[in-house]
């Protein structure tokens, strides 16, 4: 049971058209703006908990402006508040990272974004993807990699959506179920696409967000790494050497694990719960295997705002034209999706992550040189709708705005 980013995503674009702009009150001078923001996140998770009718141990919040870098952590009552420097998996957020890699790569002039990927690597005999029958997806010939950063290449989501032979589940919730520690492949999971001749539309006909679409970018990027270097190289491999290893920009405490035993998040961390109808599960180790390049991070507060502002500030590896083709480089069927990136109004542009116990947002704002880093350590599936899902949608972008506006900033509340 899971609530994908897709859908995620999809509700922010329908809640966009709801939205109520607030002008921020004149407060006391003698109160700090840590406590504004603490009293504005404070009603927006009390809020959150009255819609969902139950208890939620923690909304946080990092919010970094020209002059403040506040974190506050809204906690129910016996729960031990949150840091900057506290631990989470922010799951499809890692999809902004595959994008800065693909286009650092261009800037390298090791690929070009407008090749389909059945094209040949520039300066080389091999093509962007293998060869082999597990690659063979419907519209192989056509699909450009910029389609597969934009999610118009019509891959089939076989992560969070069903496949053929699985009781109605997705292949990798079968898997998972099965056996916890099963090693997921980048060619295991393209092949469910491939053998069962599944798509969405033909390349470019279309938008819909595909996890799967996302792993053939990993797969890019390992086969243009390892050709360029000479020897096998991984995905985590490229990440490390150019986006946050010590030899990188802006060196960067983030991971991504790939090994199905690679289960465990460095302390401190956040406990991540699913909430079911009949119980509640803690979901913080857990095989990422499945996720390579699109949803398998985890770092702190601290450390994704460090990384949003820096890639958005073209103080990273991404020059200016890659940052507007990563910020502007949309299909004809979503305008609000760009190269691995997303766009709210007055919250900013970058990402968002739903994943088993952590529902998060990682956005900067260059009209007002803002950042906001946002987390909720709960999924909650106790209702067949799917509104507990929403509700904490609607909480995480209620305390960018509540915080924003807690300082003066233009902000745009929900209303649950």
């Amino acid at each position: 049971m899971k609530f994908s980013s897709a859908k995620l995503l999809s509700l922010i674009t329908i809640l966009t058209f709801s939205m109520i702009t607030i002008i921020s009150p004149n407060l006391p001078g003698q109160i700090s703006n840590e406590t504004r923001i603490k009293q504005a996140v404070d009603s927006v998770r009390i809020n959150y908990e009255k819609k969902a009718n139950k208890t939620i141990p923690s909304l946080s919040i990092l919010i970094h402006t020209p002059s403040d870098y506040i974190f506050v952590s809204s906690t129910a009552e016996g729960e031990t508040p949150l840091t900057k420097d506290t631990y989470f998996r922010f799951a499809s957020n890692t999809k902004n990272f595959t994008s800065a890699s693909i286009l650092n790569m261009q800037e390298s002039g090791w690929l070009n974004i407008k090749d389909k990927i059945v094209d040949l690597i520039p300066g080389s005999s091999i093509s962007y993807v293998p060869e082999s029958p597990e690659f063979n997806i419907p519209y192989k010939n056509e699909i450009t990699i910029e389609q597969l950063l934009q999610h118009s290449a019509g891959v089939y989501d076989i992560d969070n959506d069903p496949v053929p032979g699985y009781n109605g589940l997705s292949y990798t919730d079968y898997m998972t179920f099965k056996n916890p520690a099963h090693q997921f492949e980048l060619s295991e999971l393209v092949n469910e696409a491939a053998k069962n001749n599944l798509s969405y539309f033909p390349p470019g006909k279309g938008y819909h967000y595909s996890n799967t679409g996302y792993t053939v970018l990993s797969e890019i990027i390992q086969r243009v790494y390892s050709f360029k270097t000479g020897g096998q190289k991984k995905y985590a491999d490229y990440i490390r050497d150019f986006i946050t290893g010590s030899s990188a920009p802006v060196p960067l405490d983030i991971s991504f694990p790939y090994l199905a035993t690679d289960v465990t998040i460095t302390s401190p961390f956040a406990t991540g719960y699913l909430i079911t109808k009949d119980s509640t599960n803690i979901f913080t180790n857990v095989n990422m295997s499945a996720h390579v390049g699109e949803g398998n991070g985890y770092a702190t507060f601290a450390e994704l705002d460090k990384y949003i502002r820096s890639i958005m500030k073209g103080e990273n590896v991404l020059d200016t034209h890659s940052i507007y083709l990563m910020k502007n480089s949309v299909s004809d069927s979503n305008k609000t999706y760009a190269l691995g990136c997303i766009h709210i109004k007055d919250l900013g542009y970058g990402h968002n992550g739903c994943i088993k116990g952590y529902l998060s947002d990682m956005l900067y704002d260059p009209d007002t040189d803002v950042s906001v880093i946002i987390m909720i350590p709960v999924n909650d599936y106790t209702d067949p709708d799917e509104e507990g899902i929403i509700y904490g949608l609607k909480a995480l972008v209620n305390a960018g705005f509540a915080s924003r506006i807690a300082l003066g900033f233009t902000g745009k509340m929900i209303p649950f």
